[in-house]
């Protein structure tokens, strides 16, 4: 019979949404397979009886028995009459074929070695339906669409069939003008509309800083832990990422000088550092101007959820403190407003626009012009300002309860770090608990989980999950924590 863990696995494989659309015979002989490929299953080991094993997994014995077929059509098992099934030896050469599969090698026969690197890197997932305590995520549910109904069907009426070309490659120079009005009041920028790139998201403008300001090979500072999205951008560049501790007042600046004097640029989020909160220190961002100009390297910074902040003022983008013109201002629509919009924006160096501008046009393009003359309305007519406010109390709200309710039915197993702004709380796990176990065993009862383990690189890291409050009601909040302290309590015993 299958070891505890084994069968958990199947049934964790059968239970993934996943891999819902495949019949449950072959989900039940894939989950095998992996095991068997894995070495979980050594070769000449016995597989369970169909009928004990449909028992486990309460399906029926021809569902198993199918599955089992499968396997041995693969030569995956031999099956013995009168003895069983088991582990077949092809397996053996399988496994040392796999073995000698080097790690850049091509998942198919077209694929370059950087594309083998970018497919094994994995790419950003993007969390795309809002399950419970997925991060990033806004609450759509209260976004006013009337009124962006209202203020399209004026874009459509007013531009008619030219709303259907395309748009300039940098943008259209009324969403590009007001949202230099909005990061010179609202964030303290030094920005005008011929300085703006308007973007399909942060993460495209990430791209274009990795392979426009910098070669391969060249190096990059960024924060530990980090956003995953900037140093998957950075690898995919072929750059060498060089990990600067944060505390609580954000990146520890002071150690820039000595971590990597060649360094070409430093990432930075420092609103909110992501994961952890922080807030980077007035005299930090100075630090880091500082060091930039002194470098000749670039600053790139990602103002992250910086709407959202909760307590006092925010403070003013490193982009509007610096004077030497070394910092690249990146910020989104999608955070403050809705993910569907796909719509980002870059401040730059007036000496990088035109190069930007030219990069991007090898990228998609351009931006769709109705989304983008309806933003530029929305922004003028207040509606923007007006619904990150309202935004901000709600989420603000949120946060609170969302700590409450860590202490009150997590407390034994999560310690909440409550951040000064965001959409997401850092909680550290506190009971010795696998943290990617917590987070595998968490997806497969519906809560998303994003595991702090993984942004960092050499700092020591705690284990701890990044929790996502925006996007969730009070109502669906508690059922969330009740539904994830039933996990965290199943995988204790």
């Amino acid at each position: 019979m299958f070891r505890h863990a084994q069968l958990e696995s199947v049934k964790a494989w059968i239970g993934d949404p996943a891999h819902a659309a495949l019949p449950l015979h072959a989900r039940i002989q894939r989950a095998i397979r992996q095991l068997i490929l894995d070495g979980a299953i050594d070769v000449g080991r016995p597989l369970p009886a169909s009928r004990a094993l449909a028992r486990s997994l309460a399906v029926s014995r021809d569902t198993v028995e199918a599955a089992y077929g499968q396997l041995h059509a693969e030569g995956f098992i031999e099956r013995r009459v009168g003895s069983g099934s088991f582990v077949s030896e092809r397996v053996r050469q399988r496994r040392a074929g796999a073995r000698r599969t080097p790690a850049y090698a091509t998942p198919s026969p077209g694929l370059s070695r950087r594309g083998a690197m970018l497919f094994h890197n994995g790419g950003v997932r993007d969390f795309l339906a809002p399950r419970a305590f997925a991060p990033g995520l806004p609450e759509t549910r209260h976004f006013p669409l009337q009124t962006w109904e209202r203020l399209q069907r004026q874009v459509l009426k007013e531009h008619g069939t030219r709303a259907l070309l395309h748009s300039p490659p940098q943008g259209v120079e009324t969403l590009r003008s007001a949202i230099a009005d909005y990061v010179n009041l609202e964030r303290g920028a030094r920005a005008t509309a011929d300085r703006v790139l308007v973007l399909t998201s942060s993460q495209q403008a990430l791209a274009l800083c990795a392979h426009v300001l910098l070669d391969a090979g060249d190096r990059v500072l960024i924060e530990d832990p980090a956003y995953h999205g900037a140093r998957r951008a950075f690898d995919a560049a072929g750059l060498e990422c060089i990990p600067i501790p944060v505390d609580a007042d954000g990146m520890c600046v002071q150690r820039l000088h000595d971590a990597a004097p060649d360094a070409r640029a430093v990432f930075l989020t420092p609103s909110h550092q992501f994961p952890t909160g922080a807030t980077l220190a007035l005299d930090r961002r100075l630090a880091v101007i500082e060091w930039a100009h002194r470098h000749d390297a670039w600053i790139i910074e990602d103002d992250y959820d910086s709407e959202f902040h909760y307590a006092g003022k925010p403070t003013a983008c490193v982009q509007g403190l610096d004077p030497h013109e070394r910092t690249i201002y990146v910020g989104t629509f999608t955070k403050s407003l809705f993910p569907g919009l796909r719509i980002g924006y870059m401040v730059l160096p007036p000496a990088l626009v035109e190069p930007m501008t030219v990069a991007r046009t090898l990228l998609d393009g351009h931006s769709a012009p109705v989304p983008q003359l309806t933003l530029a309305r929305f922004i003028e007519g207040g509606h923007f300002g007006a619904h990150v406010r309202a935004m901000r109390t709600l989420y603000g709200e949120r946060r609170d309860l969302l700590a409450r309710l860590v202490h009150q039915h997590l407390g034994h197993y999560l310690q909440p770090r409550v951040p000064a702004g965001g959409m997401q709380m850092p909680c550290i796990l506190t009971c010795g608990l696998s943290e990617a176990r917590a987070v595998h065993a968490a997806r497969h009862a519906g809560i998303d989980l994003l595991g702090l383990g993984g942004l960092h690189a050499a700092s020591a890291s705690e284990a701890g999950f990044l929790m996502g409050f925006a996007a969730h009601a009070p109502d669906e909040l508690e059922a969330a924590v009740r539904g994830l302290a039933g996990v965290l309590r199943a995988l204790q015993r």
